[in-house]
């Protein structure tokens, strides 16, 4: 058995060398043949690829799927590198929106409080935000302007894009704001194009809810809010927001005011309004505070008239 093995392997070897040979031989004729530039040898040339290659097809099929799933796989490369880059300009261009945004904002805040003008007879006082009360159940901001500047109480603060609050307490230097997200505030609104008329009280929450609305069905959202001026508090006219639905369907106002960043508001002087000189007046009339009293000293005269 071991000759017979040692037989067959002193045969392959030299078999092995002839076919190696033999090819190299048959691969050189074939590249000779196709580099000689002769008319005889072109036709033959062509005579050969005409019967060889159309039944060669089979084997060109897996190279050419081989060829196309790497194209795919680079352009899908390609792709995921598009898609990477695309994502970070996408990035860039919200954080460059953001940017923008907050200048617009910061921008059209800024001339409002020294430019414009919502009506000829108002004024306006400028303040810094000092502080605010940073409670969730009271919602103020302090300003350091105060009685030495004119301010009165219950006069209309904004911030340049929209209402903020109303003056509730003036020292000689210093003035608090309650914001209209306060529980305690309620303001006459005016909703519009369909006019009607409402109240927007504060729940401690950045949009407060509508109340004592006429009709409901003529306000959609997106409907602009501003000031009805009923009482006498504020002047009509000044914008506040615009009209959304909370996910239970009750009607509220989103601010147009930026509560993020108040740093300045504006203190607008209305002297067509009643100065309150007592406590408790922007909660109880003054008609009201001093009815009680003449009506006991009317009573006393008619029983000494008696």
């Amino acid at each position: 058995m071991a000759r017979e093995r040692t037989e067959s392997e002193e045969y392959a070897a030299p078999l092995k060398r002839l076919l190696l040979g033999v090819l190299g031989i048959f691969l050189l004729g074939v590249f000779l043949l196709w580099r000689i530039d002769s008319p005889r040898v072109e036709r033959f040339r062509a005579e050969v690829i005409d019967r060889v290659v159309p039944g060669m097809d089979w084997v060109m099929t897996p190279v050419t799927g081989a060829i196309n799933l790497v194209r795919d796989f680079q352009s899908y490369q390609r792709l995921a590198e598009q898609n990477q880059e695309l994502r970070r300009e996408l990035q860039q261009m919200k954080m460059w929106k953001e940017a923008a945004v907050q200048l617009e904002q910061e921008n059209a805040r800024l001339l409002d409080l020294n430019k414009v003008r919502l009506d000829p007879q108002l004024t306006h006082v400028t303040g810094v935000v000092l502080a605010d009360s940073g409670s969730p159940f009271r919602q103020s901001l302090l300003l350091n302007v105060g009685a030495r500047d004119g301010i009165v109480d219950g006069w209309a603060a904004m911030d340049g894009l929209g209402l903020v609050g109303r003056i509730s307490g003036v020292g000689q230097n210093t003035a608090r704001v309650i914001l209209l997200t306060d529980s305690s505030s309620r303001i006459p609104i005016r909703i519009q194009p369909s006019g009607q008329a409402a109240i927007i009280m504060g729940d401690n929450t950045r949009s407060p809810p509508v109340s004592f609305l006429e009709s409901p069905d003529l306000v959609r959202p997106g409907d602009r809010v501003v000031t009805a001026g009923d009482g006498g508090v504020f002047p009509p006219g000044l914008l506040i927001g615009q009209i959304a639905a909370d996910p239970g369907g009750r009607l509220r106002v989103r601010l147009s005011a930026d509560y993020e960043r108040l740093e300045f508001l504006r203190v607008l002087r209305n002297p067509g309004v009643e100065s309150i000189t007592e406590t408790g007046g922007m909660l109880v009339p003054s008609s009201r505070l001093q009815g009680p009293p003449i009506a006991a000293q009317a009573q006393t005269n008619e029983v000494k008239s008696d």
